[in-house]
């Protein structure tokens, strides 16, 4: 890969990043405004349409529909990375399951969720 495409594909997964988290910011605050509770209803909606959006994309891509390597950096790693890193984790998750890895789905998912929280409780202990 050329310099040039390099820094090609870095812009296009930069621009759809900002629009991605831009957009999670404000449908996880106009969600969680609406319905004010304990629980995080902003980012749970934002997951889960981080996934519903995810997986629109990658049935265009598997139908050749979405195949333009850079809009897929944009909408794909870029929007769809800035938008919620659930939305990939999920993806893959069903991959592995999907190609009969189920093993590996279930220490992915798990491990993820598990070590994810023992390394957010690490960093808030080194922070203190």
């Amino acid at each position: 890969m050329s310099l040039c495409q390099f820094l090609r594909s870095m812009l296009m997964v930069a621009m759809g990043g900002a629009v991605g988290s831009a957009m999670r910011y404000l449908t996880s605050k106009a969600i969680q405004d609406w319905f004010p509770n304990a629980f995080p209803y902003g980012t749970f909606t934002v997951n889960l349409l981080g996934c519903l959006v995810i997986g629109f994309l990658y049935g265009l891509v598997d139908r050749n529909t979405l195949c333009d390597s850079s809009l897929k950096l944009l909408l794909i790693t870029g929007f769809c990375g800035g938008f919620t890193t659930f939305s990939t984790f999920s993806n893959e998750s069903l991959s592995l399951v999907q190609q009969g890895n189920l093993l590996y789905a279930v220490l992915y998912v798990g491990g993820s969720v598990c070590l994810g929280m023992v390394m957010v409780l690490i960093g808030m202990k080194l922070s203190a």
